[in-house]
């Protein structure tokens, strides 16, 4: 392998990742309550998170004066929108959930425009309103088929995705610069404390109602999609640029859906399958750098037919 297929290799491998993870939390939530099972989760990657942690030397623990806000990362970006995403699992198919969580560029978008004065293009605008008007009519049509329970789990994945976007905020403002495993790992770590110690008040798990399914699918959550799925996507980022590492976003939904389908035997309707093209694109426009358009702008220029100065004369008289 050289190098240059390393950005190739780790592309496919986040879109494999998050496009399993998806229907992972469909089969794991099936036996196991939602709140223990991301604890669960959490506490299997927790400790390989700060194993690598230290064999790279980064830090374990935030800088001093910002310790208040791992235990903010640790509930708000870890335990509650994780929690919500698998809970949403219970009431809609793994595929709709991976629809629904692509947004998250957008409503990162929207909320650095509002709070942290980002200003956005007006083709970021157009892809924006595509994007998210797909969204709506994907959901009315497909709440119109599954009732109240799909309004519930529309519901838990749409606060997970507010909720990171409003985190994203935060970070950027007063943890900006925290290496990237120092960001995970700990944070993992009280995470999964906590949502052991909710679950226990709260959903009283019988760990004997536990299906073997379940519980390899929690294992490949904690081992695969929060350790692999982060350490791919952010040496992504390191190895080829923030657009083409964002992208994953548009693939991998398209491999949930198909396991969702092919595997569990879930299906949207033909409409929202059709709107899924302007949805992606609509997330692919709002993503795109201008220097992304230009190259087609100078590849047009360099299309047309230059005339020579005779012909030019000809032309003028």
């Amino acid at each position: 392998m050289t190098y240059k297929h390393l950005p190739i290799i780790l592309f496919v491998s986040v879109c494999l990742i998050w496009g399993t993870t998806w229907f992972a939390m469909e089969v794991a939530v099936q036996t196991i309550p939602p709140i223990f099972a991301t604890g669960l989760r959490f506490l299997i990657a927790a400790p390989l998170l700060i194993m690598l942690a230290k064999h790279l030397k980064q830090p374990l623990f935030f800088p001093k004066g910002k310790v208040f806000w791992m235990f903010v990362v640790a509930i708000f970006y870890f335990a509650i929108p994780f929690t919500l995403m698998i809970f949403g699992e219970q009431y809609i198919s793994s595929g709709l959930a991976s629809i629904i969580f692509a947004n998250v560029p957008i409503a990162v978008m929207v909320t650095s425009s509002l709070f942290l004065g980002l200003r956005l293009r007006k083709s970021q605008i157009a892809g924006l309103l595509v994007a998210v008007l797909s969204l709506i009519l994907i959901l009315a049509k497909e709440m119109s088929l599954g009732g109240e329970d799909y309004l519930l789990g529309f519901l838990a994945l749409g606060g997970a995705v507010a909720i990171h976007a409003v985190m994203y905020v935060f970070v950027e403002k007063f943890c900006k610069g925290i290496p990237v495993l120092t960001y995970n790992a700990f944070p993992s770590f009280v995470a999964s404390v906590l949502l052991f110690i909710t679950s226990l008040i709260v959903e009283r798990p019988d760990i004997s109602q536990f299906s073997v399914d379940s519980i390899s699918a929690v294992i490949y959550l904690g081992m695969f999609a929060s350790v692999g799925g982060i350490v791919a996507y952010f040496k992504l980022g390191q190895v080829s640029t923030p657009f083409t590492a964002s992208i994953c976003f548009l693939f991998f939904p398209l491999i949930a859906l198909s396991l969702s389908t092919w595997i569990a035997g879930n299906s949207l309707s033909l409409v929202s399958v059709a709107l899924l093209l302007p949805l992606l694109g609509g997330i692919f426009v709002t993503k795109a750098e201008p220097t992304f358009w230009q190259r087609f702008r100078l590849k047009s220029t360099e299309q047309k037919p230059v005339l020579c100065e005779h012909c030019m004369k000809n032309i003028n008289a």
